[in-house]
């Protein structure tokens, strides 16, 4: 009995690295709904579990992708949309809620103005078939932003155990945020080049 182009396109879709990365874009909005109360400190403990998770799927989903060699086209997608939409939901509620904030902001402004630029020139190269492969400095980037909202998230609860951990999350957002910089200079050099030759 054969199987139809369609049947079979859907059971590649839904296979293990494409269900973690759907369960890292529903963990956003309940990691998000636990910060909106910054004063309760076992909900800031339970974000952050969550947040680990969402952490560790990240890693796991392009692993286990490579590694039993079930890439597709949705899963190459939808993982950088998870991690936009993770990190974008939680520097927002992170100034929101106070824990960013003064000079901190600029950190934050720039990395989200980065995740748009990179966004778009993606889109734009997207079109014209040229793909820019992941730098190391870039897995250096998003290691680093993940470590510094983990701290972040933490915040005035992770205080009590570790005393300076929102003056060590602040401090290692800016380390970020100047990779950040540097490797959206990356992206953006490789896509002027497209756009001057044409």
């Amino acid at each position: 009995m054969s199987v139809s182009p369609a049947r079979s396109g859907a059971r590649r879709a839904m296979n293990l690295p494409n269900i973690l990365t759907f369960g890292r874009v529903l963990i956003v909005p309940a990691v998000v709904a636990c910060l909106f109360w910054p004063d309760e400190y076992a909900l800031r403990w339970t974000a952050l579990g969550l947040f680990i998770v969402a952490a560790v799927t990240d890693f796991f989903d392009g692993y286990l992708a490579r590694a039993w060699e079930q890439q597709s086209a949705l899963g190459r997608m939808l993982d950088p949309i998870a991690d936009k939409l993770l990190v974008s939901a939680l520097l927002l509620i992170l100034v929101a809620d106070g824990t960013i904030r003064s000079w901190s902001l600029w950190a934050a402004i720039v990395i989200l103005c980065r995740e748009i630029l990179v966004s778009g020139l993606r889109e734009f190269l997207a079109e014209l078939k040229v793909s820019v492969p992941v730098s190391r400095v870039a897995k250096w980037k998003t290691t680093m932003q993940m470590i510094a909202l983990g701290f972040l998230i933490a915040g005035r609860a992770g205080e009590v155990v570790l005393p300076g951990t929102v003056r060590i999350g602040l401090g290692l957002l800016w380390v970020s945020a100047i990779l950040t910089l540097y490797t959206g200079w990356d992206y953006f050099r490789a896509g002027i080049k497209y756009v001057v030759e044409e």
